[in-house]
């Protein structure tokens, strides 16, 4: 009896000290555990669980040490998947995106009569206003050649029609949308070609008599801005992108997305560079830069030159394929000037876009008058795509982020001797020598001209090579980043390159609880199989935002 009844004791302080530290145990609102979780933290270390509260992560660790100090009404058992920070993309297009894709989907057609039987099709089902499109590149197809609009004309006498190159840098559009435009055969453009054959115009627009045609096109309603938001939000979320660095938004769209936020509408969070409108100068130069939770607005965003697909970067020698041409400038220097002076007084980072050399030693050179040496001020250059050797070192010397896009460089590839010639090509897409400058990078896509998954990125700038694993060895492999340099682009470096890395970037105490979960750890897996990976869930906030099924 004296046995039985010790044991009965020995039973009840066992269960009145489970019961005890039961009620001990620190409330969360959702525990992550048995996952393999990527911190991204400045030693790059790997846990097994972490407990989120109120959208952010109270504590990472073994799963022993999480599940003996918290509880929660939901947890996740990752089952051994690997678990990243929440995608961050450096520089895309939000709403161009999400309208893109309403609109012809040219990418991937291998000949101008294909653009034809695309936009016939498309028109069938959409008879009215102007029919537009966008991702036809002529780089692609057997003839070379850019486009007239012969053929628009006769198929579509009456109705607009406007397709954009991939690059958005050209577009073709049909006399009816010149006539709508007010484009007549004596028009000039600063910052842009109106292209002409035969003393005629040819429908071909590059970069600023984009613009000038794209004025004619009818203003969007909030209703559509808003439905094209939430579409591109669902895409985005379903590739693991929890924060998106919006290269140009104009000022009817960032009121949008803060309505969007404020009604909890639209979760993803935003990093917006704003197009240098006048609405958006008289609001902010005023008011200064403004951040919320998931709306932080303080860079706006310029054009130096435009793109090389469409020979309108802007080069020190000419083209190697177009003599006589070495591109467009499409901002003004003195306006540029100017900019930087306003940015700089106000608090605002500024972002360029510079393709050819030239435009990176203007835009540099600028900066560095601005800027006078060492400094916190983050200012970007978006693209950085073709950079001298003798340039490099002011990215170094003054601070400035260069901001990537990897999948431009396996894009371009096939083409880019042809446009600069093999000595000139050896300082394009020069990641690891930018990377060296200042010790970071920020990698994006330029979504709607890429795709927006960020695990090409990832791919493209550790493997260099394309969706088809073209080249075999890769395309100057010499500029390859690391796996780990990588996943630090397309998190904690991007946070960094946003001035939000105490908020987001990496998974640790006190930052927003956004991550991804993959099927695959790409950390560790076959090249072959990193393509292949898929997102199982994504979360912004501790919230689940997508969801494999």
């Amino acid at each position: 009896m004296k046995l039985i009844s010790k044991t009965f004791k020995i039973f009840g302080f066992v269960a009145l000290a489970i019961l005890f530290s039961c009620q001990n145990l620190v409330e969360a609102d959702l525990i992550v555990h048995n996952a393999k979780i990527y911190t991204v933290d400045s030693v790059f270390s790997i846990a097994e669980a972490m407990a989120i509260k109120n959208g952010k992560i109270m504590e990472v660790g073994p799963d022993n040490q999480i599940k003996n100090k918290y509880r929660a009404k939901e947890e996740l058992d990752a089952k051994l998947k690997a678990i990243y920070p929440g995608f961050i993309d450096g520089h895309c297009h939000f709403l161009s995106y999400g309208l893109s894709l309403s609109k012809v989907n040219l990418v991937g057609t291998a000949s101008w009569s294909e653009v034809l039987e695309r936009t016939v099709e498309f028109a069938k089902n959409h008879p009215d206003g102007w029919i537009l499109g966008r991702g036809w590149d002529q780089n692609d197809w057997e003839a070379k050649e850019f486009p007239t609009n012969k053929e628009l004309d006769s198929l579509f006498p009456d109705r607009a029609v406007m397709l954009h190159r991939i690059d958005g840098h050209a577009a073709i559009a049909n006399s009816k949308a010149f006539e709508l435009a007010e484009v007549d055969e004596k028009i000039k453009i600063e910052g842009g070609i109106f292209k002409r054959e035969d003393g005629k115009l040819s429908g071909l627009l590059i970069d600023n008599a984009v613009e000038r045609v794209s004025a004619a096109i009818p203003m969007l309603s909030d209703q559509q801005r808003r439905e094209a938001l939430l579409r591109a939000e669902m895409e985005c979320f379903a590739v693991g992108l929890t924060t998106l660095s919006d290269a140009g938004t104009d000022f009817e769209t960032a009121e949008l997305i803060k309505q969007m936020h404020k009604s909890d509408e639209l979760k993803m969070r935003v990093y917006a560079m704003l197009t240098p409108s006048g609405q958006n100068k008289v609001r902010y130069y005023k008011d200064g830069p403004l951040k919320t939770d998931r709306l932080n607005i303080r860079s706006f965003k310029f054009y130096a030159d435009g793109a090389l697909g469409s020979r309108g970067a802007l080069l020190k020698e000419d083209y190697s394929d177009d003599h006589g041409n070495h591109g467009i400038q499409i901002t003004d220097s003195a306006d540029l000037i100017e900019a930087s002076q306003k940015l700089y007084a106000y608090g605002f980072q500024m972002n360029t876009h510079c393709i050819g050399d030239l435009a990176n030693e203007m835009v540099l050179s600028l900066y560095a008058q601005m800027l006078e040496g060492a400094n916190d001020k983050r200012w970007r250059i978006e693209h950085a795509q073709v950079v001298d050797d003798s340039d490099l070192e002011m990215y170094k010397n003054y601070n400035i982020i260069p901001s990537v896009q990897p999948t431009h460089a396996t894009s371009d590839m096939y083409w880019l001797n042809d446009r600069l010639g093999s000595e000139r090509a050896k300082n394009a897409y020069a990641y690891k020598e930018l990377l060296e400058q200042n010790g970071l990078i920020a990698l994006g896509t330029d979504f709607p001209v890429e795709g927006i998954d960020p695990l090409r990125t990832f791919y493209a700038a550790v493997f260099r090579k394309d969706e088809k694993g073209y080249p075999e060895n890769g395309f100057q492999m010499e500029n390859a980043l690391s796996r780990e340099e990588a996943l630090k682009g397309m998190t904690i470096w991007n946070a960094i390159a946003n001035f939000e890395e105490e908020e987001k970037g990496s998974i640790e105490k006190g930052k927003f609880a956004d991550f991804v979960v993959l099927d695959r750890d790409i950390m560790t897996a076959d090249e072959k199989e990193i393509l292949g990976a898929t997102v199982q869930a994504t979360y912004v906030n501790g919230e689940k935002v997508f969801e494999l099924k």
